[in-house]
């Protein structure tokens, strides 16, 4: 007997991480905003600091939108165009960057973009799965190698919507506001209750320089802070900390996690980090 052949329903296979994602949508959004300042006769520099991107990624979205005109965009597009009759996609921006002599950066540069377009990390909404991931990899990399207070909140923005877990195993996330003048406060919000709960960016910062040890048993063990609970819950996802093998029952077991915390690079991130602290913020 022939085994049925299973149709798939409507709407089945595994859900999206973030249904709310749309690169097309996103694309368009940046081209038309792009489009409309560039007429308005603001220069690149300009219209990228009014979109949070840099230049070039402006240049791209206006050669997208066949606004931008320049005789270096009329060679690398006539060029490319060229080899891509007989080439791949990839092998013609190599053989146009061999011909005109630039870089293979500089070419792609000047071609349309294919995908979604790069968010700043402020509309996280806008940006894929992958490029969070991205993004916080990267925040926290640089704060290992530049372990500054700037680069620490740089890692701490680039987790807000994260879902972490307290010492009980309760979830929690947090979000960060902005304020009237359009920057961040120094201030976390806590999402876990109904009515969200603020933490102060220098309990943060004090429980991070109370770490003394690689396994911290315990909350109260970085402090008799306000927070300090959902602090822990942060560190341990950060990877500054570790934490006792029957708590992790309860944490879960971050994926590659590497041993690269406060106290395993001998606190010297501890120290760099709360060297210039403002003891006017709220909370010391």
């Amino acid at each position: 007997m022939s085994k049925m052949k299973k149709t798939r329903k409507p709407g089945g296979g595994r859900k999206k991480l973030k249904p709310e994602y749309d690169a097309g949508k996103n694309l368009k959004e940046q081209l038309d905003a792009a489009v409309v300042l560039y007429n308005s006769e603001m220069s690149l520099q300009a219209i990228g600091e009014e979109l949070g991107l840099n230049p070039i990624k402006v240049r791209k979205l206006l050669i997208t939108a066949g606004v931008y005109e320049s005789e270096v965009a009329e060679k690398v597009k006539n060029t490319f165009e060229e080899y891509r009759e007989t080439q791949d996609y990839k092998t013609s921006i190599l053989s146009t960057s061999s011909t005109l002599q630039l870089s293979k950066a500089s070419v792609t540069s000047y071609l349309p973009y294919k995908k979604g377009v790069y968010f700043p990390s402020t509309e996280k909404e806008k940006i894929s799965v992958g490029a969070e991931r991205q993004r916080r990899y990267r925040a926290m990399k640089l704060w290992r190698a530049h372990p500054t207070e700037e680069n620490f909140w740089g890692v701490v923005l680039a987790y807000a919507g994260v879902k972490f877990k307290t010492y009980s195993g309760l979830p929690f996330s947090y979000e960060i506001k902005k304020g009237r003048n359009g920057e961040y406060t120094k201030e976390l919000w806590i999402d876990r209750r109904e009515k969200s709960k603020s933490l102060a960016w220098s309990s943060v910062l004090l429980a991070l320089k109370n770490i003394k040890e690689e396994v911290v048993e315990r909350p109260k063990a970085l402090g008799d802070i306000r927070g300090v609970t959902y602090i822990y819950g942060m560190f341990y996802r950060f990877g500054l900390i570790d934490v006792p093998d029957e708590v992790k029952e309860k944490m879960g077991h971050p994926k590659k996690r590497k041993k690269t915390g406060c106290y395993v690079q001998k606190c010297a991130v501890i120290c760099a980090v709360t060297e210039d602290v403002n003891l006017s913020w709220e909370g010391w």
